[in-house]
């Protein structure tokens, strides 16, 4: 595959609604083809929908998602009007991105049950069906383990048809499969400890990352054309040429698409050879501290 580069920041809070807005007018200035919210009850981060309505209306191009939804935090059925209704109001420039719900901190602080990732992963995949099927056209009936749906008829319908672009992130083979069958998009990760307390530092390393996308491409089969894949950039540094790095600066993941060390040229290298080789082409920033270093290789790359 020979996809241009898209990219796309995480921004998790402002101090209020006009630095909001000038958050995400910069990133649409800069190249960038999305903002995306996380989803999570504790810690300082905007609600999801609500943030994405605002940096909608405050630009033009930008597409607005989440990186992503907690699938336990909503049921389907709410999460689909509220989704269709962001479509809507922002003439199609929704990109939903959901998972399971995984740490352990959000159960915890709001007296919810973190059931094993098997059972989360069997809930998410039905929540997508609900998803997609409630964006359809007529009643939809759905029976299922976790989720029923009778002769429902939701108004409005998403812009996008046949329904808003699906992100699905992770890390594990189950969700990946998920993933494969039914995303247009799919963000390579780590994969979650069970016990919700961080990513799996077993799961690590340019072996497993490169596993992850032969798995996809085996299960995706004939849509694997149809897939964008992606990653999100957790490590950035840029140095001038000939000043070295210390060990410090390096992790086992450094020699994946999500540690991009080097001078910027470096960084532009790196990343080429991950979408000429290995078909990633869309790099979601991780931490807005890495814009003004990123924002260089955005306007060189974006859509080339």
């Amino acid at each position: 595959m020979d996809r241009p580069f898209r990219f796309a920041a995480v921004v998790r809070e402002a101090a209020s609604g006009r630095e909001w807005a000038d958050r995400a007018r910069r990133l649409e200035d800069s190249g960038f083809d999305a903002l995306l919210v996380p989803d999570h009850l504790v810690g300082p981060r905007f609600a999801p929908v609500a943030a994405m309505t605002a940096a909608a209306c405050a630009t033009s191009r930008l597409k607005v998602g989440t990186l992503v939804f907690a699938n336990d935090f909503r049921h389907p059925a709410v999460l689909a009007k509220e989704a269709a209704t962001v479509d809507l109001l922002s003439e199609g420039r929704l990109e939903l991105g959901l998972g399971t719900g995984w740490m352990a901190a959000d159960y915890t602080a709001a007296g919810l049950t973190l059931d094993p990732p098997g059972v989360r992963v069997d809930r998410l995949a039905e929540a997508i069906a609900v998803l997609k099927g409630l964006w359809g056209d007529g009643p939809f009936t759905f029976r299922g383990a976790h989720y029923r749906i009778d002769g429902l008829d939701q108004r409005p319908k998403p812009v996008r048809r046949p329904h808003p672009r699906l992100l699905l992130g992770g890390g594990g083979p189950r969700v990946l499969r998920l993933a494969a069958r039914e995303a247009d998009v799919i963000n390579l990760g780590m994969r979650v400890r069970a016990d919700g307390t961080g990513p799996d530092g077993a799961d690590g390393g340019l072996t497993a990352f490169l596993a992850k996308i032969d798995l996809v491409r085996r299960a995706a089969a004939d849509r694997y054309g149809a897939i964008e894949l992606g990653t999100s950039v957790q490590q950035l540094g840029t140095r001038r040429r000939g000043e070295a790095w210390s060990a410090a600066d390096s992790s086992r993941q450094d020699e994946t698409p999500q540690v991009l060390l080097g001078t910027r040229q470096d960084v532009v290298d790196k990343l080429r050879y991950w979408r000429d080789t290995h078909d990633l082409s869309y790099f979601v920033l991780h931490h807005e501290r890495d814009l003004d270093a990123f924002i260089p290789v955005v306007e060189e790359l974006a859509g080339r």
